[in-house]
């Protein structure tokens, strides 16, 4: 074994492994219109769905982070030609407080993965807010999950990751 795989090897055992912890922040219904074919492009087909409103309710992790999901924004989606979903969502969520926050939210979302499809994202919010402003600073990490045929609408899960304990 060479020098540097020990010295690697060493250190990777001084510093375990960090497992993060993750805390509810919200629970969003988001609204959506219908499908817009953009047409192919290379290595797939290009949609666009517009995001029509909703509602957000606070989860323990984010106390007063409930409100309304406004129309006008819109989930951008590139269907690969391996079956895997891209998407690239971008709208804005009034808190009940006025606050508003920008979200984007960056997903991938692959069928083929049973009994339950994979469906994860990363989620950036943008606020202008001293009482949330610590959204400007984490990292966020969403689950999706369609509602239909309940509502044309998604149901997001926003997670706060957050250093746990070592493995």
């Amino acid at each position: 074994m060479s020098n540097e795989v020990q010295t690697d090897q060493h250190l990777l055992n001084a510093y375990p492994a960090v497992l993060p912890r993750l805390s509810l922040v919200w629970r969003a219904v988001v609204d959506v219109g219908d499908r817009v074919d953009l047409g192919p492009s290379r290595g797939g087909q290009r949609y666009l769905i517009p995001i029509t409103g909703g509602r957000f309710h606070a989860g323990p992790a984010g106390e007063g982070l409930s409100g309304i999901v406004l129309g006008g924004g819109a989930d951008r989606q590139f269907l690969r030609a391996d079956g895997v979903k891209e998407l690239d969502a971008l709208y804005e969520m009034q808190c009940e407080d006025g606050t508003l926050i920008t979200v984007r939210n960056r997903v991938i979302i692959d069928e083929q993965v049973q009994p339950q499809r994979y469906a994860m994202s990363v989620i950036q919010a943008q606020v202008d807010s001293t009482r949330f402003d610590w959204l400007n600073r984490r990292v966020l990490v969403g689950t999706l999950t369609s509602a239909r045929p309940d509502r044309a609408a998604v149901v997001i899960d926003a997670w706060l990751a957050e250093p746990g304990t070592g493995t």
